[in-house]
């Protein structure tokens, strides 16, 4: 895994996020900063046709981890892994885990939660 010392992640720190995003600053996938996302099967082959950044996020994320943890680790700024993110994941490369937000109006889902709670002992 590449530290920040790399050359790899040095080259992010003198390129404008803006170049590194292709100027987006959104993905149609909810990205929120506890969102964990993982690759569910890794492909060398893939890693090395990625830019630098995208192939950091892509190695780290083989274990399963935050999108803040990512900004954190590799120091890269959040909107840059958020649309970087969305990107691996539209392309299938790495897989988006379910936040509770994306149940708020699942009331089977909030149900479970609330008898799961109320049935641990206090």
């Amino acid at each position: 895994m590449s530290t920040p010392d790399t050359p790899l992640l040095r080259r992010s720190r003198r390129i404008r996020a803006y170049a590194l995003t292709g100027g987006r600053t959104g993905t149609r996938f909810q990205l929120l900063v506890e969102t964990l996302v993982s690759v569910p099967e890794y492909d060398p082959a893939l890693s090395d046709t990625l830019m630098p950044e995208s192939r950091s996020l892509y190695e780290r994320a083989r274990v399963r981890c935050s999108i803040a943890e990512l900004s954190v680790g590799l120091d890269l700024p959040l909107g840059v892994v958020r649309v970087l993110i969305g990107d691996l994941a539209a392309q299938g490369a790495v897989f988006v885990h379910p936040t509770a937000h994306a149940y708020h109006h699942d009331t089977n889902v909030l149900e479970r939660i609330l008898d799961g709670l109320k049935r641990l002992p206090a």
